[in-house]
């Protein structure tokens, strides 16, 4: 058995493989990340954890905590090496990129050979280019919609946190924040994916929480791969 552990901003995601598929998924609030503890002790029992952290040191070392009092061993993945399961990465300092962004793109070469779009839509949107021969081409970073969406609120006078819907013609201020939230994370992943496309056969592959909202509004064809991160995790360690 081995759980996979992707602990983010905003949220802690996990998943139970049994070697045929995740057999339980879940999270909780980062910022509940005391509770992993609790959380653990219903892992099955030697399993492996494998784990991600973008939450900062002081997080990494309570979710540590947190499995060793499970019982449990825990291997952190980082992203120094240049090369890994069939994945370059390209990134001017290897060591700089994201766990998370590193496992996403090794979990996207695991689902597919062809180029690809690496999208993740969480706190932050990040946007990836693997290319056919598996090398980390760049990719981008910008506010998820939330924060978008949080940041007007914070830093104007008049402007609320929207709870809007997308409108392809907005008339009110909550939709007309909202829907230019959803257009500018859309609008990035097109003119990435435009990149990608240009140099022969590509596939998007969309996950986090936020593209249930963003996929709607693309104009190019996409997957939904609900457990990416934790897939590529999970080759660090099968």
């Amino acid at each position: 058995m081995i759980v996979a552990l992707d602990v983010g901003n905003s949220r802690i995601k996990w998943g139970v493989h049994d070697g045929a598929g995740w057999a339980a998924l879940g999270n909780l609030p980062t910022e509940e990340a005391a509770r992993l503890a609790e959380v653990a002790d219903g892992w099955p029992q030697g399993a492996c954890v494998v784990a991600c952290c973008v939450a900062g040191p002081a997080v990494e070392a309570i979710v540590e905590a947190g499995v060793a009092a499970s019982g449990h061993r825990l291997h952190w993945v980082r992203s120094g090496d240049l090369f890994a399961h069939g994945v370059r990465n390209g990134y001017e300092r290897p060591e700089r990129l994201g766990s998370d962004r590193w496992a996403l793109l090794i979990g996207a070469r695991a689902k597919t050979s062809a180029a690809c779009l690496v999208v993740c839509a969480g706190t932050a949107t990040t946007i990836d280019w693997l290319d056919a021969a598996g090398n980390f081409r760049g990719g981008l970073i910008l506010p998820g919609l939330r924060l978008m969406c949080a940041t007007l609120a914070c830093h104007t006078a008049q402007l609320p946190y929207a709870e809007g819907e997308y409108r392809d013609e907005p008339r009110n201020t909550m939709d007309a924040i909202v829907s230019g939230g959803l257009q500018a994370q859309a609008g990035a992943i097109e003119r990435m994916f435009a990149r990608v496309s240009g140099e022969g056969e590509a596939v998007c592959l969309l996950t986090g929480g936020a593209v249930y909202r963003i996929a709607p509004c693309l104009a190019i064809p996409y997957r939904l791969e609900e457990t990416l991160v934790l897939d590529g995790l999970l080759r660090f360690v099968s």
